[in-house]
């Protein structure tokens, strides 16, 4: 055997060798192969706090046939090239590896891409480095930290919380924030008011002009009597404002947000949009899916202008280049798109098409022109009154991005009016209405409060939601409570 590589999953390895030819064998170390032991070889701690925080590692046991595998391969091939993901984690493999198999780490091969493509992989192969050590080291600590909050924690759980399951570094303050919103929603006293919206008739058209009071009222009482004192109102347009705005597209994903996103538009969680996007960055659909970065690189960039100006036009594309705002963010890495911009349909599963068109559309929108909005605002005045009444709406002029990436919004067409046009009113109605508490977290939500304070890696935030809920911490209700009787 002339080259051996290995990288993390049995999936990747076949779309690899199928990409490098006979004079490679690839092979998987199906993700980590050692663990922390029970404890080191005195029989104490396997994480000496006293000893510069030395860990004791063992193979896993399900591991041990991959492991002989592996060895028996290493002895037979003339170079081994160590091909593990490119984050921490595949690093901290790589270094496993070379300790396992007995590699030197510092001359042993290591090679990483962003992306599974015959380009990617044959431009890594040509690039080889060495394994990172401050990158080890970097995942040992959170390592490290995970194990001895874990240790700490959990019996003190265990002994004073009834059902308790465990701790973590990470799980416990996400549960924090779960608990403490729900102490808010329970102390969160509603205030109600009575909100007050007309119909009125457009004589010259013979449409309907919704519009909503600019005060609302405190008691029923209040409400009734001001419904009284409009029954011979006259009411007019007293002014038009139209103001023309922009929106913009946001950034291409980085993990966390694709995880919220995904959650948001298509119902998806954390746990089930990681394992679809893994799907398709080892098939070589898309760029790696574990990262915080939100940069394109310029091949990237530049078919999305080829594809853009051919499919819509000149008129919508306008190119970008994004900053991560996170500190910690990774920069070398790229935001998470797709391999093939063209590539429209990828997949006969219809959870992996829909993850791949979310992807490829907000990739697609990043490097498109804004939309163009203009808003109207019509007051209409009361006769005798301060108060008045205020009817809002909103078009797109030009629809740019949302060509490819809209928020489902419809547009709100006001009917064509100028100042001094009177109004006959069709309904004005007062309506009870109550102050809404915070909302509870949804999957996309938390991730988000989780990345804001800077809580574990987008890497983990799917495998904590899933525990939280998987022990019974928290549960995935369908809605936000039930609905109330009101006075209308």
């Amino acid at each position: 055997m002339k080259n051996l590589v290995i990288v993390e999953s049995p999936a990747k390895a076949k779309t690899i060798e199928k990409y490098l030819g006979k004079d490679f064998t690839v092979m998987s170390s199906v993700g980590h192969i050692r663990q922390i032991a029970k404890k080191n070889k005195d029989g104490g701690r396997p994480i000496e706090t006293n000893n510069k925080y030395k860990i004791t590692f063992e193979v896993d046991p399900s591991k041990k046939k991959v492991v002989s595998e592996l060895r028996k391969a290493v002895k037979e091939a003339n170079d081994v090239w160590l091909a593990t993901d490119e984050d921490r984690e595949g690093e901290a493999i790589a270094w496993h590896l070379c300790e396992v198999l007995k590699l030197d780490p510092k001359t042993t091969k290591r090679i990483v891409f962003h992306e599974i493509t015959k380009n990617a992989i044959e431009e890594a192969i040509k690039n080889p480095r060495k394994i990172d050590m401050k990158m080890v080291e970097a995942q040992q600590t959170r390592q490290t930290l995970d194990w001895l909050v874990g240790f700490d924690l959990s019996p003190v759980v265990w002994r004073k919380v009834p059902g308790g399951k465990s701790a973590g570094r990470v799980q416990s303050p996400a549960v924090r924030l779960l608990v403490e919103r729900e102490r808010e929603i329970e102390k969160f006293g509603a205030k109600s008011s009575f909100k007050i919206t007309g119909e009125f008739f457009v004589p010259s058209s013979g449409e309907i002009l919704k519009a909503e009071l600019n005060k609302k009222f405190e008691s029923e009482k209040a409400a009734t009597d001001f419904l009284e004192s409009l029954k011979n109102a006259n009411f007019k347009v007293a002014n038009i404002s139209k103001t023309p705005g922009t929106r913009n597209p946001s950034a291409p994903f980085t993990t966390s947000t694709l995880q919220q996103e995904a959650n948001a538009r298509l119902g998806f969680s954390a746990k089930s949009t990681m394992a679809a996007a893994q799907k398709l960055y080892q098939s070589g659909k898309i760029t790696y899916m574990r990262t915080d970065s939100v940069n394109l690189s310029g091949f990237a960039i530049k078919s999305s202008e080829e594809f853009i100006k051919k499919t819509f036009g000149e008129k919508y594309h306008k190119a970008r280049n994004f900053a991560t705002k996170s500190a910690a963010a990774q920069e070398a890495h790229e935001a998470i798109r797709p391999t093939v911009i063209a590539n429209e349909k990828v997949s006969t599963s219809q959870d992996l098409q829909k993850i791949y068109t979310l992807i490829r559309n907000r990739t697609l929108a990043s490097q498109m022109t804004p939309a163009q909005i203009e808003k109207t605002t019509i007051k209409i005045e009361i006769s005798g009154q301060e108060n008045y009444f205020e009817a809002k709406g909103e078009v797109v002029v030009f629809d740019g991005f949302l060509k490819v990436y809209s928020n489902g919004k419809k547009d709100e067409f006001l009917p064509e009016l100028t100042s001094g046009d009177s109004l006959n009113f069709n309904e004005i109605i007062a309506k009870e209405v109550f102050s809404r508490p915070p909302a509870r977290y949804s999957e996309g939500s938390l991730v988000k409060k989780l990345e804001d304070l800077g809580i574990g890696r987008p890497s983990t935030y799917a495998t904590i939601l899933d525990t939280i809920q998987a022990r019974g911490y928290a549960m995935k209700g369908e809605g936000e409570g039930d609905p109330r009787d009101v006075i209308q």
